[in-house]
C-alpha cells in the first residue's frame, strides 16, 4: 500500500508538472534537445535596419549557382502518378553538385552576411513522394569533403556528425510543427527518434521560408540508430529497413515474406547497410533473416514459447509506435515511410518517421468516425491478436496520458514553440501563403486559413481524439479476443 500511494503522488506531480512547467517534465532517462526550450526566443537588433534578415533561428544558405535542383516532378498527364518522371541534371544524374553556408550561433541573432558557422560541398535533389508535387520543396542533402570525391560527416546544427540529411519544408501542415513536435515526443518515449533543428532557407539569395533540418533514418559511428557496423568475414549484418516504395538502387530492393505472401502490397528496400556494404549476398542475407521473422509472426506459434515474436522483437518499441501513430492518426504508418530495426546483438525496433499528414491533416478525414487502424497493417495485424501485445498497449497508453500525450502538456508544447518562432512564421507565409490546391485537403473547409487557426484544429484534434481514446482503448481487448482464433484470415 506505501508504494502504491508513492506511485500515485508521482503521477499526480507529473501531471502538474506538464500543466505548469513543460521544460520541468523532460526527464534524463530518453535525453532530447528540444531547440525551442534551449535557444534563446528573438529580441530585435539594434545594430541595422529592418531590411536586413534577422532572426534567431539558424540559417541554411544553399548556393547551387543558379541551377535547378533535380527531382521535380514531370506529370505525364494520367489519372495517377505511376508514369511520372523527375528532371535529372544536365548530364542526367538525379544528384546536384552545389554548396551550403550555416550561420548558426547560438547566442544572439544571425544574418546571411554573417560568418558561417559551417560550410560545406553538397549533393542536393527533392525528396519525398506526395510532398515532391507541393510547391514549396523539401529537399536530401549529403555533405562531401571539399574536392567532393567523399561523403563528409557534419555536425550540422548541433546535431551528430552524419553525412545525410532531410531538409523538410513544411508546406501542407499550416501549423509548420507536426514533424518538430511529434519527432521530439517520440523521441522521450522510445530508443530513438530522428533529431529535428528549425532553420530558415536561402536558395540562390533568395528566402524560401522556415524548415525542418532532420536526421535520415540510419546509422553511424556516433550517431542515429548506433547500429554495429557490417564485417568483411560476413554477410551477417545489423539492418534498417523501409517499407515504402522501394529504392532507386535495385541492389536495395528486397522481397520478404510478407510481399510474396501478398500480406503486403509494398516495397521494401535496404536503408542500412548503405551501398558500400550492401553485396547483393548480404541484400539476399537481409531478405531471408527478415523473412524468417515474418514467418515465425505470422505462424500457429507467434505468441507460444520459445517461438513467440517477442524473443525476436522489442513490445515495448512496438508498443510505442503502435500508440503514438494511432494518437495522431498517422495512417501511412505501417503502410508507407514505415521503418524497422535490428541490431544483430538485439531484437527488432520501429522508428517513427512523417507526421505531415497526422492530427486531421491527411487529405480526406481520417477521424469520422473514429477508431483504430493499425491492426489492419502488416505486422501489427499479428501483434494486434496477442493478448499481451494488447494489454501492454493499453497499460502503456494510460501511462503516457498522464505525462507527453496529456492535453496540458500537448497544449503547453505548442504554445510554447509557437512563441519561440515568432516572427519567422510569418515569414514564411509571406512567401507561400496559406492556399492549399483545392484536392490537397478535402473538404475545403478543413483548410485553416490563419497559423493561429491551424495551431487551434490541432489541439482540439488532439484533445477529442485523447477523449475518444481513453474512453474506446479496452475495444482493442475485444478485438484480440475476437481475433485469436483468425490468425490467417488476411
Amino acid at each position: 500500500m506505501k508504494y502504491k500511494r508513492m506511485a500515485l503522488a508521482a503521477c499526480a506531480l507529473l501531471l502538474l508538472l506538464s500543466a505548469t512547467n513543460l521544460s520541468a517534465v523532460l526527464t534524463d532517462e530518453h535525453p532530447r534537445y528540444h531547440q525551442h526550450l534551449e535557444r534563446p526566443a528573438y529580441t530585435p537588433c539594434a545594430e541595422h535596419d529592418g531590411e536586413t534578415l534577422c532572426t534567431h533561428l539558424p540559417l541554411v544558405l544553399i548556393d547551387t549557382g543558379g541551377t535547378e535542383i533535380p527531382g521535380v516532378p514531370i506529370q505525364s498527364g494520367g489519372s495517377g502518378r505511376e508514369d511520372d518522371a523527375f528532371t535529372t541534371t544536365a548530364d542526367g544524374s538525379t544528384l546536384l553538385r552545389a554548396s551550403v553556408s550555416v550561420v548558426d550561433h547560438a547566442e544572439g541573432n544571425n544574418h546571411p552576411a554573417d560568418t558561417p558557422t559551417l560550410q560545406s560541398v553538397i549533393d542536393i535533389r527533392v525528396r519525398g513522394n506526395s510532398s515532391r508535387y507541393f510547391d514549396k520543396h523539401s529537399y536530401l542533402v549529403k555533405t562531401l569533403t571539399d574536392d567532393g570525391a567523399a561523403s563528409r560527416d557534419v555536425a550540422m546544427l548541433g546535431m551528430d556528425a552524419f553525412d545525410e540529411w532531410a531538409l523538410h519544408g513544411p508546406y501542407l501542415d499550416k501549423t509548420l510543427i507536426r514533424n518538430y513536435m511529434w519527432y521530439n515526443l517520440a523521441g522521450e518515449i522510445m530508443d530513438y527518434a530522428p533529431n529535428v533543428r528549425f532553420c530558415e532557407v536561402l536558395l540562390n539569395g533568395v528566402y524560401q521560408g522556415l524548415y525542418v533540418m532532420t536526421e535520415t533514418v540510419s546509422s553511424g559511428a556516433d550517431a542515429r540508430l548506433k547500429l554495429t557496423e557490417p564485417s568483411k568475414d560476413t554477410v551477417q549484418t545489423s539492418y534498417a529497413l523501409r517499407l515504402d516504395r522501394g529504392s532507386g538502387n535495385e541492389v536495395k530492393n528486397i522481397e520478404a515474406f510478407s510481399q510474396y505472401a501478398l500480406r503486403n502490397l509494398q516495397d521494401m528496400d535496404i536503408v542500412y547497410p548503405g551501398t558500400k556494404w550492401l553485396t547483393p549476398e548480404r541484400a539476399a542475407w537481409i531478405a531471408q533473416d527478415f523473412s524468417d521473422f515474418e514467418k515465425s509472426l505470422y505462424s500457429y506459434d507467434y505468441d507460444t514459447e520459445p517461438y513467440a515474436w517477442w524473443e525476436q522483437a522489442d513490445m515495448s518499441s512496438f508498443v510505442d509506435y503502435f500508440i503514438l501513430n494511432e494518437f495522431t492518426c498517422n495512417y501511412d504508418a505501417g503502410w508507407l515511410s514505415t521503418y524497422i530495426y535490428r541490431d544483430v546483438r538485439g531484437k527488432y525496433k520501429m522508428c517513427i518517421w512523417d507526421f505531415n499528414s497526422a492530427c486531421d491533416n491527411y487529405s480526406h478525414p481520417v477521424t469520422e468516425p473514429q477508431h483504430f487502424e493499425l491492426q489492419y497493417n502488416v505486422w501489427y495485424y499479428m501483434l494486434s491478436k496477442d493478448e499481451d501485445f494488447i494489454n501492454a498497449v493499453i497499460e502503456r497508453y494510460r501511462a503516457l496520458r498522464q505525462g507527453v500525450l496529456s492535453d496540458a502538456y500537448l497544449n503547453d508544447y505548442m504554445d510554447a514553440v509557437v512563441e519561440w518562432l515568432g516572427p519567422a512564421i510569418d515569414r514564411n507565409f509571406s512567401v507561400w501563403g496559406y492556399a492549399l490546391d483545392k484536392d490537397m485537403i478535402s473538404p475545403a473547409g478543413r483548410n485553416p486559413h490563419t497559423h493561429t487557426e491551424a495551431v487551434a484544429q490541432m489541439k482540439r484534434f488532439c484533445a477529442e481524439r485523447g477523449a475518444w481514446m481513453d474512453e474506446h482503448i479496452d475495444i482493442l481487448r475485444q478485438y484480440s479476443h475476437e481475433s485469436k482464433n483468425k490468425k490467417f484470415n488476411h
